[in-house]
C-alpha cells in the first residue's frame, strides 16, 4: 500500500522478501503486478515447510531467518541505506534490527500491527490458542525474551493502535513517548481501479441468483467470536419475524482461518448452528486471493464486519469495505480506533459494545440498529473526511517519521 507513494515523498525503497513459492497459503500474482514499475525487490528462499513440519514448526520467520539475515547483511554492505523498516507480523524477524544496527550502524523502525507479547489467551483460558497451548506458550516465551531487546534499540515504533503504544509504555517505563507514532493502515484506493481494469471474478457465491448475499471476508479470531455470535443471534430474531428474509438471505463468512488446506477449521458455522441459523450461513475457512476478496465485497448486497473484544484491535480490512460502497454494518469495541473513522466518514452503520455487553444484549442493539432498518441504503460517505485514511495520506505521515529520523 505504501510502495506507490514512497518516491513522491522523497524515499526510495528496496524490499527484502521471501519468494512466493516458499510461503504457505493463498497466492495472488495480481498483487505483484499491481506494484509500481521499478520497485527493487530482493528475493530469498526459505526452508521447505514439508521438512520443518516434521519438527512441528511451520513459522516463516524460522524457515527464512538465515536467508533473510544473509541477504540483509549483503545489501547493507553493498549499498548505502538511511533506514530499515520492519513491517511484518513475523515478529522474530524484527530481532535482525539490533544485529544490523550493531554491524552496519543503520537505524531501524518497527511497524507493530498486532501484539507481539500477547496475554489474551492467558486472560481468556476458554479461547483456543493458535497452534495449541504448548506451541503458543513457546512462541510467547520467545516473544518475552526478544521484544524488550528489539524495542530498546529501535529508532522509532509505529503502531496501528494507541492501545499498543499504551501497552508498551506500561510494560517498559524507560521508553520515551516521542519514539512512538500511532499510524493505522491506509485505504488502498488504487486496488479498486486494478480490480475493475483486470476484470477479476470470484467463485464464493453467485451474485445474480436472486438471493440476498451479505459478506464478511477475513479471519475470525477467538476475540471476534462474541460479536459474531451477537450478529447471528440478531439474524435469528430477524428471520423469525420475516420468513421472506429467511428464504432469501445468505450470509457468507470467507477466509476465516489463517491455516490453509486441511488444517483450516470452521469457526463460524458451529456458532451459527448454536444460534439456529445454520441454513442461512456459509463459511469458507480457506483464504481467497486478495483481489478476489475485494470482488466478493463489491458483489455483495451488504457487508458485515465483526470486531474484537480486544479494545486495541484495529481492523485494517475496514477500509476496503468502505471503498466497496455497500450497506455496511460494523460491530466494534467502543474503544477501537475504527469507531472514530466510521463516525467521521459516516461510511456505515456502527454498533459499539464494551465489557458490559454479552452476546444477547449486543444482539438486541444489532437488531434495532440494522435489521429493523433493513433495507439500509448505501452510505453517503464523506469522502473528504475519508482522505486522511487513504494509503497516500498514511504513507505521507510515515515518511514524515522517516524524515525526522
Amino acid at each position: 500500500m505504501a510502495l506507490p507513494y514512497f518516491e513522491q515523498f522523497g524515499w526510495e525503497a528496496t524490499v527484502l522478501a521471501v519468494r512466493p513459492e516458499c510461503v504457505e497459503g493463498v497466492q495472488d500474482p495480481l498483487l505483484g503486478r499491481s506494484l509500481p514499475e521499478g520497485v527493487r525487490v530482493e528475493w530469498v528462499k526459505a526452508l521447505p515447510v514439508r521438512w520443518t513440519r516434521r519438527l512441528g514448526v511451520g513459522s516463516l520467520s524460522f524457515r527464512a531467518w538465515r536467508y533473510l539475515a544473509r541477504a540483509g547483511r549483503d545489501l547493507l554492505r553493498r549499498d548505502r541505506f538511511d533506514l530499515m523498516f520492519f513491517s511484518t507480523t513475523e515478529f522474530p524477524l524484527m530481532a535482525l534490527g539490533p544485529r544490523w544496527l550493531r554491524e552496519h550502524g543503520v537505524p531501524y523502525v518497527l511497524d507493530i500491527q498486532d501484539p507481539w507479547v500477547n496475554d489474551y489467551y492467558d486472560r481468556h483460558p476458554e479461547a483456543k490458542a493458535p497452534g495449541g497451548r504448548l506451541k503458543h506458550g513457546v512462541s510467547q516465551w520467545i516473544a518475552r525474551w526478544l521484544e524488550p531487546k528489539v524495542l530498546a534499540n529501535a529508532a522509532h515504533v509505529v503502531c496501528v493502535s494507541s492501545a499498543y503504544t499504551d501497552m508498551f509504555w506500561n510494560r517498559y517505563a524507560d521508553l520515551h513517548h516521542e519514539r512512538f507514532t500511532v499510524l493505522p493502515f491506509g485505504a488502498a484506493e488504487e486496488d479498486f481501479e486494478t480490480l475493475r481494469r483486470e476484470s477479476v471474478r470470484q467463485t464464493c457465491f453467485d451474485a445474480g441468483d436472486g438471493m440476498l448475499h451479505w459478506v464478511y471476508v477475513g479471519a475470525v479470531s477467538a476475540s471476534m467470536v462474541m460479536p459474531s455470535r451477537a450478529f447471528l443471534l440478531a439474524l435469528r430474531r430477524a428471520a423469525d419475524q420475516s420468513p421472506e428474509l429467511q428464504s432469501r438471505l445468505r450470509v457468507h463468512f470467507i477466509g476465516t482461518n489463517y491455516a490453509s488446506g486441511d488444517r483450516a477449521q470452521k469457526i463460524i458455522e458451529p456458532v451459527a448452528r448454536d444460534c439456529g441459523v445454520a441454513d442461512m450461513v456459509t463459511e469458507q475457512p480457506e483464504r481467497v486471493p486478495y483481489f478476489q476478496a475485494l470482488k466478493c465485497l463489491c458483489d455483495a448486497h451488504a457487508l458485515i464486519v465483526p470486531g474484537s473484544d480486544d479494545p486495541g484491535y484495529t481492523a485494517s480490512k475496514l477500509y476496503p469495505y468502505i471503498l466497496a460502497r455497500k450497506p455496511l454494518l460494523a460491530i466494534f469495541h467502543a474503544k477501537s480506533s475504527v469507531v472514530r473513522a466510521l463516525r467521521e466518514t459516516r461510511a456505515g452503520t456502527l454498533v459499539t459494545f464494551d465489557e458490559r455487553h454479552d452476546a444477547e444484549s449486543l444482539a438486541a442493539v444489532i437488531d434495532r440498529e440494522w435489521f429493523q432498518r433493513w433495507p439500509v441504503p448505501i452510505p453517503q460517505t464523506d469522502w473528504q473526511a475519508f482522505e486522511p485514511y487513504t494509503a497516500r495520506a498514511m504513507t505521507h505521515r510515515l515518511c514524515q517519521v522517516f524524515d525526522k529520523l
